[in-house]
């Protein structure tokens, strides 16, 4: 098995559909722009061969259309992220992540899976791990717990490492910290899928013993034991737990979780100091600080006896934007892990996408100010994937489909004689029609997308030669000849097409 067949029978996901991405310029922020597309096409070994060659980046879809997955990602976009440190995290959690350097300097860390599991599932299992290496704001693939697949959504990609394999600047590291030669790293990702149940005994979950029903940060701070570093920082927020908890007898539980969670308890006077900080007034959690930031999983918390509460009422999650180039143009984007289905209008206007939300995910965003509102789709369209429209949704596929009901439906002519009441006529392997028949057909359709220079412009595409027209000679009812102009398409094979028609009782019409 060649490289590229071995990494396209890993990275299976999608059937459909696949991802490229073309680097621009660099700008001054020092980030290139760069023109991410999915290609409705399946990934093949072709493409990924061309992508080891240095020719055309490409990457994979990991969900596919039953909203299952055999692999999903980490993205830490990170451009001074420590490497080395990174590695030793994931190798003293055993965490079954296989971590690759990203174009942009930063980390993709790939779970990958014997067998097929449903997205929620593997999504679950990632986000753990990102809280548990201290990046829980990262972006997860699959994105979506389930995708719009009946609507044209295909999910989103990530790229795939080892580009230009010769020269590699996307490479996986191995358990040293050191890089990868290709030929490696496609033995070592067979050697590092897990089943779920293999899964479930090394999750980071089985490792918590603190704060179970406390705030996740606080639980993975101290999943490994006593802790030596931010000891205020950490005792403040175990003080904002206890108080929660125990309101009656908080401050014993405090001093005992101040000899019980450090390797060197703060001494009497720091304790005393927090103790009156946290007597004046009712203090929260400091969930944007560092180093519970980093650790936050507001989505977990919320649900938390002793979590933020109400104080967790914000703005879901909000991922990635996907522009439908349809006309006119559909988006789809991610909040709360579901994916939404959005028109122009409902992405300009804040009331509208709130009830977006509400109707299809049964999520009530809060409001945002109009400025901060502006910034965040601003940001969103800028960030964003264009996807290819499905050909029936097309407004030349819509024609298409049309005009093949019109050639083979039971309205057609049984003699050339009534191409003149705008029916179409087949012989000879050539569908002809006069092009106000063609266009009425179209009309009644409620097709009115073009004009009859546009008609004439896709007739074409269906002559080779692109010869489409000419005059034909037909004899009228009055028996005279007359001439007509005609226009033709290939005969469509198949089926024909009934139409609906109303059937009357004619001994019920009133004349």
């Amino acid at each position: 098995m060649s490289h590229a067949q071995s990494i396209l029978a890993t990275f299976e996901g999608s059937r459909v559909a696949h991802g490229t991405t073309v680097v621009g310029r660099i700008g001054r922020n020092g980030k290139a722009d760069a023109d991410s597309r999915i290609v409705r096409e399946p990934l093949t070994e072709e493409k990924i061969q061309a992508h080891l060659d240095g020719k055309n980046g490409v990457g994979a879809i990991p969900i596919n259309e039953k909203n299952e997955c055999k692999w999903g990602a980490l993205d830490l976009d990170v451009y001074d992220l420590d490497h080395q440190t990174l590695q030793q995290k994931i190798q003293s959690l055993k965490l079954p992540l296989v971590h690759c350097r990203s174009k942009s300097g930063g980390a993709h860390l790939f779970l990958f899976l014997t067998h097929y599991e449903q997205a929620s599932v593997v999504r679950e299992y990632l986000l753990e791990m990102a809280v548990a290496i201290g990046h829980s704001g990262c972006e997860i693939f699959p994105k979506q717990d389930k995708i719009l697949s009946e609507r044209g959504d295909v999910g989103n990609f990530i790229n795939l490492p080892y580009f230009n394999s010769d020269l590699p600047q996307r490479y996986c590291f191995d358990k040293k910290g050191e890089a990868m030669e290709l030929e490696a790293f496609v033995q070592f990702i067979q050697k590092s899928k897990v089943s779920l149940d293999k899964l479930e005994k090394t999750s980071v979950s089985g490792k918590r013993k603190y704060f179970t029903d406390g705030p996740p940060c606080l639980e993975h701070l101290f999943a490994n034991g006593p802790s030596s570093e931010d000891r205020n920082k950490k005792l403040f927020m175990c003080g904002v737990y206890c108080r929660l908890k125990t309101p009656d007898d908080w401050v014993k539980q405090f001093e005992t979780m101040n000899r019980q969670m450090f390797t060197t308890p703060l001494d009497a006077k720091e304790v005393m100091n927090l103790q009156k900080s946290l007597d004046k007034k009712e203090y929260f959690y400091t969930c944007e600080q560092e180093p519970f930031k980093s650790y936050c999983d507001k989505q977990l918390c919320v649900t938390r006896k002793y979590g933020v509460g109400d104080q967790g009422a914000e703005m879901p999650p909000i991922g990635s934007l996907t522009i439908m180039l349809s006309e006119p143009r559909l988006y789809f984007l991610d909040v709360a892990g579901h994916r939404v289905q959005l028109s122009t209008e409902q992405l300009q206007n804040q009331t509208l996408f709130q009830r977006a939300c509400m109707e299809q995910i049964l999520v009530m965003p809060p409001t945002m100010r109009p400025n901060k509102w502006h910034q965040t789709i601003s940001q969103l369209l800028n960030d964003s994937t264009k996807l290819e429209v499905p050909e029936e949704l097309k407004v030349s596929g819509q024609f298409s489909e049309l005009l093949r009901q019109y050639c083979t439906s039971r309205i057609r002519a049984m003699h050339p004689e009534e191409l003149i009441h705008g029916k179409p006529w087949t012989d000879e392997g050539l569908t002809m029609f006069t092009m106000s028949g063609l266009v009425e057909f179209l009309n009644n359709r409620k097709f009115t997308n073009f004009t009859r220079a546009q008609v004439q412009e896709q007739l074409k595409k269906f002559n080779s030669d692109q010869d489409c027209s000419g005059h034909k000679s037909i004899r009228k009812e009055s028996g005279e000849r007359t001439t007509i102009r005609v226009w033709w398409v290939p005969e469509f094979k198949g089926e024909e097409v009934e139409l609906k028609t109303e059937e009357f009782d004619y001994d019920e019409i009133p004349f």
